[in-house]
């Protein structure tokens, strides 16, 4: 059993991807595994990758972060409102991941400050967020963004922008977790928050880096998405956290922390993408996607919890 669990650890979330991938093309054969179906499961997946490449810090800690959806809308929403403005893109840009930033840096200030669980806190500056964005925007969505923003959705040597984006991001995320003292420092505290303390790790520092770093990655996902879409919408991002945590949890990061790669949160976003794809090529009704998602998160908690237990006693 414990074999198996080092096997699950490493390719349990690929080979879901795989099945998932199998079965949608048995169920539509003539649409879904087309190259075109395919780019646009990737473009549709960068959202919520990126979303979850910010989350996956959160929950790293052992904590959550519920306002990424919120940070995104708002960010995507104050970059929208600064280029209708006349702010150069580029500035309009730079200002809105910054102030994405100061968001998750907010968060993270909170909590050290409290001593509150992120989830009530994070809980608490999600409704602050949104409403932050329907109060600017008056709850009216921003259109006539400026071409060169929207290119940001376009393509680059028939490769599109947001998946070029999404993986340097996730490839330099990667390398940050692997290669850097900072990056196994918050595996340490979220292994053992005691231990790290003792360690001599600076727990409140590290809490406001992650949450930041949260804020950050919403921030990029919110720009991403207004790209998308051609224009600000104040509910957009609304419920994206959902998503964001199912990647995470899907991919294999442990609720408890000190757990997860990521490269296992790609391939959980992939797979939320791909169901979202294939439910809607199914003519299923959208609500039905959030059933899904909810079953998936429980499923996949439950079933490292069993897996891991029971390699436990087998050892």
């Amino acid at each position: 059993m414990t074999h198996f669990k080092k096997y699950w650890d490493r390719f349990g979330t690929l080979g879901m991807l795989l099945i998932i991938v199998a079965g949608l093309s048995i169920a539509s054969p003539r649409f879904f595994l087309t190259s075109s179906n395919l780019i646009q499961i990737g473009v549709q997946s960068t959202v919520y990758l990126l979303l979850a490449l910010g989350e996956f810090f959160a929950i790293l800690i052992a904590g959550i972060d519920l306002s990424v959806g919120a940070v995104a809308g708002l960010t995507g929403m104050l970059t929208a409102m600064m280029m209708n403005a006349e702010i150069p893109v580029l500035l309009a840009v730079l200002i809105g991941l910054i102030c994405a930033a100061i968001f998750g840096a907010i968060n993270g200030s909170l909590i050290n400050a409290t001593g509150l669980h992120p989830f009530v806190i994070t809980l608490g500056t999600q409704s602050v967020f949104r409403g932050i964005t329907l109060i600017i925007s008056d709850g009216r969505p921003v259109f006539g963004l400026p071409q060169a923003f929207r290119g940001i959705a376009g393509f680059v040597w028939g490769i599109p922008i947001p998946i070029m984006i999404t993986a340097v991001i996730a490839l330099i995320l990667a390398f940050f977790t692997k290669h850097t003292i900072l990056g196994r420092n918050i595996y340490a505290l979220g292994g053992n928050r005691q231990s790290a303390w003792y360690s001599g790790i600076n727990i409140t520092l590290l809490t406001l880096i992650v949450h930041t770093l949260s804020g950050l990655m919403a921030g990029v996902a919110g720009i991403v998405m207004t790209a998308r879409i051609g224009a600000a919408e104040p509910l957009a991002g609304q419920g994206f956290e959902t998503f964001a945590i199912a990647a995470c949890i899907i991919g294999g990061t442990s609720f408890f922390g000190g757990k997860g790669k990521i490269f296992g949160v790609v391939i959980g976003g992939l797979i939320i993408g791909t169901i979202s794809n294939g439910l809607n090529i199914l003519n299923v009704p959208s609500f039905w996607q959030q059933v899904v998602m909810g079953s998936l998160i429980i499923g996949s908690v439950a079933l490292d919890k069993l897996i891991g237990s029971t390699a436990g006693k087998k050892s």
